[in-house]
């Protein structure tokens, strides 16, 4: 029998790791950003192309290589890093593997120029699909500039997978943004496109946040700076007042690199207990500085997920350094008992020659009753307004408020429903007059009761709001006819880069619900209008909410953007729990529901309407 097993070609096996490593273009921006790191670049740039699909392009003021480093960086498991697998657990460096430039090179076409600063002419290399192509001298500044052509060219399945532009160019700003934030002390800039979209300067911890997520965190950042045997914790968190709902800014860096760690997260939320709504989370920015033996960063191809050798003693250390720093702010309300000086009290000097203190005496009446006259008889003004109060007319029980006469038409809209989807049969609306039916009522503020021929059918208010404003909305979206409300006093909106990518991608979706947003500059806009169905409403937050929702959702296509955009604006308009509605505003609601495409769930697939049966109602009295 003939044998089976074989080795794959290296172009193969480059090919397999790529897809551990290279997952999309931010994946690759990230390595050699980090490459640059690790060689001492003082000024790194970063050139993108149509969100990367057509070129990357790093370049830094770092060691460079000679011209043998450069042709033996791109094989498999080289490395300048470790020599042995106990350096795996000393390790202070970004990068250690060997397989970064392998798998890219093994799936795009790449150009590296690099130069030592001792050496007069530096090394031009060109590989596709890790074939080397061309290798020659070249006269080259010091350090090293990679151009990366045309990700996943001969790979067309990977390459068909990639997201549209905006989506990509986002994932790559999110790279970008976490490792410029701890890397504060060194030059980085971004291009798209041929535009520039940041240029940071070499700054404090405090000031890359600021320039990098906007100038309006300064007043709510808190500083955290804790130092232990186990774990030094230094950085920011954030005043409780900055906490939301979605898109906060949470940063955990372990020396140097970026982390994710949910278990530590949920520490800092525990620092800020019953202080902030439930559901809302707190951007934080935090360095961890640990022993590199007691971690194995070595568990994950990307490196973002850290093993620690104790994770609950950290866990401690970490949510009381935050809570410390809350208390030390004055964000978090409590007294403290530990001074060594107590307050003065002020006494009263009593001499000798002072009067005698006495307690105060209180004087009453004692046959005085709030229930009589001044002349001794019960007043019964007072007395016979009890009996009043529980007077109930036989005609107002049985006699429906006028405004409860035109409650006919939903009634019979609910009927018909009913019949249509439920599977009942109906009586015609002409032999249905208002005595054989209760009007709509609503219960809680939060359900609309309907009594229809089966039972009574409870109808969830928002849900059904929200059905009826996302139908409309995508009517707005798909006629590009939507009515704007101008604002008396414009207001200004500070975004971040990726949200202002985010902005700047749905300009047009935006102006079609009805908003007129004019960019400024700087992350800055101008809101001048909003869509007429957002009355009452900030609109500076409702614009914020679409934005994160779309950046959340990373969605490409223009119908799933129209879907996500007319979703997340019924959602933030849509009527809130509890909210009392007239019988008007009742009866319009479950009428325009009944005319929606898809009345018994929401666009996400909640139900709105749920039928009692009369069955279920009498079962619960039969005992």
């Amino acid at each position: 029998m003939q044998d089976i097993i074989h080795l794959l070609p290296d172009s193969v096996a480059n090919q397999i790791a790529a897809g551990e490593v290279v997952q999309r273009p931010a994946s690759v921006v990230k390595e050699l950003m980090e490459n640059a790191i690790d060689a001492g670049a003082t000024k790194v740039q970063v050139i993108v192309s149509d969100g990367g699909r057509t070129l990357i392009q790093v370049i830094d003021d770092g060691a460079g290589m000679s011209e043998t480093d450069a042709r033996l960086a791109f094989e498999r498991h080289a490395t300048s890093k470790i020599n042995n697998a106990e350096d795996l657990f000393a390790l202070r460096t970004m990068g250690f593997r060997g397989e970064a430039l392998a798998s890219i090179v093994a799936v795009s076409q790449v150009e590296l120029t690099t130069r030592r600063a001792i050496d007069e002419l530096g090394t031009r290399i060109a590989i596709s699909g890790s074939q080397l192509e061309e290798q020659e001298p070249v006269a080259a500044p010091a350090g090293s500039n990679f151009k990366v052509k045309n990700l996943f060219y001969n790979i067309p399945a990977r390459r068909k997978f990639l997201k549209s532009i905006q989506t990509e160019f986002n994932n790559i700003v999110t790279e970008f943004e976490r490792v410029a934030l701890i890397n504060y002390g060194i030059d980085f800039s971004l291009k798209h496109n041929d535009s520039e979209v940041m240029s940071l300067r070499p700054s404090s911890f405090r000031k890359r946040i600021l320039d990098l997520f906007g100038k309006r965190v300064n007043s709510q950042l808190i500083e955290v700076e804790v130092c232990s045997s186990l774990i030094n914790v230094k950085g920011f968190v954030s005043a409780p007042e900055g906490a939301r709902k979605k898109g906060a800014l949470q940063f955990f860096f372990v020396n140097g690199r970026y982390m994710r760690h949910p278990y530590f997260a949920k520490a800092v939320m525990e620092a800020y207990s019953k202080m902030i709504p439930a559901g809302e989370q707190i951007p934080f920015f935090l360095m961890l500085d640990v022993e590199p033996s007691r971690i194995d960063v070595n568990i994950h191809p990307t490196k973002t997920e850290i093993k620690f050798e104790d994770e609950h003693s950290l866990w401690k250390i970490i949510a009381a350094a935050v809570r410390e720093s809350l208390g030390r702010f004055n964000a978090a309300p409590g007294f403290d008992f530990d001074v060594e000086e107590m307050p003065e009290i002020p006494v009263m000097n009593i001499t000798n020659d002072s009067a005698p203190v006495s307690a105060p005496k209180l004087s009453y009446n004692p046959n005085y009753n709030p229930y009589r006259s001044i002349s001794g008889e019960y007043n019964r003004q007072r007395d016979g307004g009890w009996e009043k109060l529980y007077e109930i007319s036989k005609s107002d029980v049985l006699t429906p408020p006028e405004d409860y006469i035109s409650d006919e038409n939903a009634f019979h809209k609910a009927e018909t429903f009913e019949n249509t989807h439920i599977g009942n049969t109906a009586k015609e609306p002409s032999m249905i007059t208002p005595e054989e039916y209760m009007p709509i009522s609503q219960y809680k503020g939060q359900y609309i009761l309907v009594p229809v021929k089966s039972g009574l059918m409870w109808i969830h208010q928002r849900r059904a709001h929200i059905r009826v404003l996302y139908e409309k909305f995508r009517a707005r979206l798909t006629q590009q006819q939507g009515c704007i409300q101008r604002l008396l006093f414009p207001e200004r909106l500070e975004l971040t880069v990726n949200e202002s990518v985010v902005l700047d991608g749905m300009s047009e979706e935006l102006a079609s619900l009805g908003f007129d947003v004019s960019k400024l500059g700087g992350g800055s806009y101008a809101l001048n209008g909003i869509p007429v169905d957002a009355e009452g409403i900030s609109p500076a937050k409702l614009l914020h909410d679409i934005v994160l929702s779309v950046l959340e959702d990373t969605v490409s296509a223009k119908e799933k953007l129209h879907e996500c955009l007319a979703l997340t604006m019924a959602r933030e308009v849509a009527i809130v729990a509890g909210q009392v509605l007239s019988a008007e505003e009742m009866n319009t609601l479950v009428d325009d529901l009944f005319k929606s495409n898809m009345p018994m769930r929401t666009p996400d697939g909640k139900i709105i309407i749920y039928t009692m049966s009369d069955a279920d109602i009498n079962r619960n009295f039969s005992k």
